[in-house]
């Protein structure tokens, strides 16, 4: 699976600070509204990065992944 920002594009304002945010660079914004610039694995992401989710003040963003612990 590949793990990608997932953008509820009914929440997003188009404030833009995912993008801002975003080392990958995979995130845009077109006409106001953020769009995954390109489908490929944000390297951050698979590191739980979370910075875009974190941000969004509008809960717009999903990080489709979670941080499993070992005991």
């Amino acid at each position: 699976m590949t793990e990608i920002p997932v953008i509820d594009l009914d929440k997003c304002d188009g404030c833009g600070l995912c993008v801002e945010v975003c080392s990958c660079q995979i995130l845009v914004l077109v006409d106001n509204m953020v769009e995954v610039r390109e489908k490929r694995e944000c390297q951050q992401c698979t590191r739980w990065c979370t910075m875009c989710e974190m941000v969004c003040p509008t809960g717009a963003i999903q990080c489709p992944f979670e941080v499993v612990t070992e005991e």
